[in-house]
Formats: structure tokens, sequence, C-alpha cells
């Protein structure tokens, strides 16, 4: 498959409208099909008067953390022919799922090192069947994975700065900053770990993950549960779906099966990076994540993570690596910062 590209300039309420023209009839059918496929992963029906309220609350709480979101959305609405509801139930769908009423298996193995070439790496793994939603967004100041019209998910900025994610389950879920999205303004407006740092601790993210860090000089890992955060430097991090915070690990609600398989990625993944020379082409990165138990193969449930996609970036060189799909059984896609504004054309796969 060939990733959708995305190059996005103007305003906030600009970008949104491109985003919404480009990806309109995927987003549409996405939503017609189960809500986001919400209904095909829950036992239960959802309740749409609930539902409501609950995305008039999230819509609230994204604005109040970041603005230009607000406009983001109402651009992304407009563009795509969607209400503005739906809008951002596209936001915060992985929240609305919440994590008591889905059984989680696996999601994503993430690992990062610094240097002269800092590259962050990782699987993406998450239900739904999601890889048919992928895109790149490309702003003009940073590459953006997205998935099903989200603002954001994991990516690069042309400050030299990686951000990448985990899943991790503990606290309470509800209205907030969804985490993806913080990770677009982590890259919006900020040039270094220590600053990412620093402005992740003042944002009321919605629910609990890992954000992995890397620039030129820093790595590590962010865990934040229920407001509380705890910064891990490493030259080389490496994190799956379990808590390593001592303190966050007692409140860690991951389930034993889901909790086996984390630690058996983690242990992999560690294993095979401390054998990946530095200065890896993005190739070899590839190798690492598409064997298992790294790689997670479709078994056919949609209720059950798979690995829907593989990236590597290399921030410094402002290049996203891309495989779509499996990344055993797809090929790399290439996406680089353009040297002016991103509708010049330049930055498309390659």
């Amino acid at each position: 498959m060939t990733i959708p590209y995305v190059p996005m300039a103007g305003t906030a309420y600009q970008r949104g409208v491109r985003h919404g023209q480009v990806r309109g009839a995927a987003l549409r059918a996405f939503l017609d099909d189960g809500l986001t496929r919400i209904e095909h992963l829950l036992s239960e029906p959802v309740d749409r008067t609930t539902l409501a309220d609950t995305l008039a609350r999230y819509d609230a709480a994204i604005g109040r953390a970041v603005p230009e979101f607000a406009e983001e959305i109402r651009g992304l609405a407009d563009g795509a022919g969607l209400t503005r509801a739906e809008a951002v139930l596209l936001q915060a769908r992985r929240e609305i799922l919440g994590y008591r009423r889905i059984p989680t298996a696996g999601d994503c193995t993430t690992y990062a090192r610094c240097g002269a070439d800092p590259v962050m790496a990782q699987t993406v793994d998450l239900n739904g069947d999601l890889d048919d939603q992928i895109a790149v967004l490309d702003t003009g100041h940073a590459l953006v994975l997205s998935f099903g019209g989200l603002l954001g998910y994991l990516g690069l900025n042309r400050a030299g700065l990686a951000v990448g994610l985990n899943l991790v389950l503990g606290g309470q879920w509800g209205p907030g900053l969804p985490p993806y999205l913080a990770i677009r303004h982590l890259l919006d407006v900020c040039d270094s770990v220590p600053d990412a740092v620093k402005r992740l601790r003042d944002l009321p993210l919605a629910s609990s993950r890992s954000i992995t860090l890397c620039d030129r000089d820093q790595a590590g890992f962010v865990e934040v549960l229920d407001g509380a955060t705890r910064w891990h430097a490493s030259p080389e991090p490496v994190h799956t779906n379990h808590f390593l915070d001592p303190d966050l690990a007692e409140r860690d609600e991951i389930n034993v099966f889901a909790r086996n398989s984390s630690l058996r990625r983690y242990d992999a993944c560690r294993s095979a990076l401390a054998g990946l020379p530095a200065g890896a082409a993005a190739e070899e990165h590839f190798a690492l994540l598409s064997r298992p138990p790294i790689c997670v193969p479709d078994n056919g449930d949609i209720r059950r993570e798979r690995t829907v996609a593989a990236v590597v970036a290399f921030p410094r060189r402002g290049e996203l690596h891309v495989r779509p799909g499996d990344p055993s059984r797809s090929a790399t896609e290439v996406f680089r910062l353009a040297a002016t504004d991103p509708g010049s054309g330049v930055g498309s796969g390659a």
C-alpha cells in the first residue's frame, strides 16, 4: 500500500481543512464502520447520548489545553464533511474505548538512541484493523504519523526531536488532552528533550502513557499516570507496555497475559538492540522490528492488537521511515521534511 501524505500549511484551521479534504472519504467510511469500529470491539452497544456528553467534555478539555487544536479540529470537520463531535471522537477514540472494557494483549515496542545521528524506532500495535487508516501529516515543522484522523500520534520535528509512545494501563481515564495530541503539541513547540519533559508535566493528559523522547544529546521516557510523571533518562531506552518506574509499577493494571507479552517483547528488544551497531541503517532497524515476538502477527480477531505499522525516525535528518501493516511483509516508505513549505511537494514518500 502507499501511505497517504498530507501536506498542511497556514493557520490551525487551514491545516485541519487540508487534513479533512485529503482524508475525508476514508474518515467518513471509518465513522460509518461501527462508529470507528468501536462497536466491533466492545461487548455492549454504545450509548449515543452518553457519548455525546463525553465528547463535549473532551472537546472543552482539548480547547483549554491547546486552543490551536480546537481550531484544527474545526477545520478537520469542515474539510472532511463531519460534525464537530465526530471530529472530536477521532481524537478521543482510544480514551472512549478505555482499558477496563477492552482486554489488552500488547501495544507497541519502542526504543531510541541519542548521539550524532539519533534514532527512535517502534512498532505500532493496535486493535481494530487500523492499518487502512494510516497517514503521514507534514506540518512544515514536523512529520507526524496519524491513524484515523488523529492530529498526532508519533513523529519528529525540524529541531531534531523525535517522540514515540507506548500504552501503559492504570489510573482514571477521562476528559483531558489525549496523549496522541500531546505528542503533536510537543513536536509543534519543543526543540529538545528537556523542553519536552518540562512541557509534558504541565499537560492535563486524559489517560496513562509512556512517551519516549530522543534528540542528539538525550533520550529516555516519561511514564504518566493520573497526573504523575516519571522521567527516566537513558542513552538507549526501551519500553513496551508495563510500567518501569518502581512507584508507578505498583499501580499497573495490565492483565497477566498482556504483561507476559510485554516482558517478552521488552527482553527481546533489549537483546536485539545490544547487537545493533551504532549508525545502523533504517533497514537494519526494520529487521529488528519485524521479528517475533516484537512484531505481533494478525490472528484474524479485530479485537486483538497486532502490528499495523513500524517506524524508524531520524530526527536530525528530518526523515520518517514507515512500513505500513506487518513490517515483515511490507516495503519501506520514506518521508522527509520539506526544505521550504509543506505545499512544495517535497516530503512525499520516496
